[in-house]
């Protein structure tokens, strides 16, 4: 065999095995592929645009409405086994309509309702931003409202003035602290801040308040379906600080502005009305660079999750960079997550870039739903 022969014989084997791994590699990345998705159960789904969803300790599951793009019929309500939903705590508090505001008091009637968050004492917690269309601030509205489980019945509401709800503020996520007494809520609006709650004494103070850390990035732009997300007038989505997670022990503080792609954390030591702007700022750190992300959220096992809607996914955070844990299409604009006992996240696909905000010929109510997947 001469070796012009030979060569092209062993040019030709490599060929076939590069092919080969090719192949190979495009079908271990489609099985990778599907076997995120496949991890994805749909638990329910909603004819109105859906944020919050939080699950108890013994399983109930509760979620909210907000009133963004619709007068939604219902803000708070419970996932009942049979699917359906339920007014929660009530028809009354969930009776305020856009078109009635004239004639109803803000302060006992849910307004614009933006997460729901279940504690370990027995208590489910309702931040209402009252700020619908996530425009102006219902004077008297912005508040926090405590449910008692077992009654099923409005036991506090914790109401908000002007110096703690700024005009422009939007209250946006919660976490509670291990001992029940203190709630952390970011301020995702003009201004982003870290609002403080004491939930026993009923007094709240804003903390990290412009800092930069809890303020939109300016050089980061949101994309969805590979394409910059914009409104119709060529605006662009800018939330300031909006996930959070509080770690188990309740001693560190994890957040993120939506239009951001950098992940913080503080002390919850630092965040006292006590301690000067200037030490809590210094006592921020800088965790590492992510994605643009809505929710977070820590786990029992102490693994921090975000939800990326770039991608339609949820990541975790390992210490240093992004792992992707869950990946589906049908997960359009991943928002908030909750844990069930078992151990299982739940989080809703809230459609935001489906809405008549960034498509003018959407229904000005969106279809959207509940997931939920077990984390390898």
């Amino acid at each position: 065999m001469s070796n012009v022969k030979r060569a092209a014989i062993v040019a030709g084997g490599i060929a076939t095995a590069a092919a080969a791994v090719v192949v190979a590699g495009a079908a271990i990345a489609a099985a990778r592929a599907s076997a995120r998705s496949a991890k994805l159960t749909l638990e329910a789904t909603f004819d109105h645009q859906v944020t919050g969803i939080t699950v108890t300790p013994d399983g109930r599951r509760f979620a909210n409405f907000p009133r963004w793009t619709e007068d939604a019929p219902m803000s708070v309500a419970e996932l009942l086994p049979s699917g359906k939903l339920k007014a929660y705590p009530d028809e009354e508090w969930n009776a305020w309509r856009n078109s009635k505001a004239a004639r109803m008091s803000v302060d006992k009637h849910f307004a614009c309702v933006q997460s729901v968050v279940a504690d370990a004492h027995g208590a489910l917690w309702v931040v209402d931003a009252a700020a619908p269309g996530n425009e102006k601030i219902l004077p008297g509205g912005p508040k926090l409202v405590r449910i008692d489980l077992a009654t099923n019945q409005v036991s506090k509401v914790i109401a908000f003035d002007e110096k703690v709800a700024l005009q422009g503020t939007y209250l946006n996520d919660l976490r509670v602290s291990p001992d029940g007494r203190t709630g952390y809520i970011t301020d995702s609006g003009s201004r982003g801040a870290i609002i403080v709650v004491d939930l026993e004494a009923g007094t709240a103070f804003r903390a990290l308040d412009g800092h930069p850390s809890t303020q939109p990035e300016r050089d980061v732009q949101v994309t969805t379906d590979g394409k910059p997300l914009v409104r119709p007038d060529g605006r662009g989505p800018m939330f300031a600080s909006d996930g959070l997670a509080l770690s188990n022990d309740g001693a560190t503080l994890y957040y993120q502005a939506l239009t951001g792609k950098t992940l913080y954390a503080v002390p919850t030591a630092k965040l006292n009305p006590g301690t000067s702007p200037s030490e809590v700022g210094a006592a921020v750190k800088k965790l590492g660079t992510t994605t643009v992300a809505d929710g977070l959220w820590m786990s029992k096992d102490g693994t921090l999750y975000l939800t990326s809607p770039t991608d339609n996914a949820v990541k975790r955070w390992n210490g240093t960079e992004l792992e992707t844990v869950v990946e589906d299409d049908r997960l359009r604009w991943p928002d908030t997550m909750s844990e069930g006992p078992d151990g299982t996240l739940f989080v809703t696909a809230s459609h935001i870039q489906d809405t008549a905000w960034f498509k003018p010929s959407a229904p000005i109510a969106v279809k959207t739903a509940l997931f939920s997947f077990k984390p390898a």
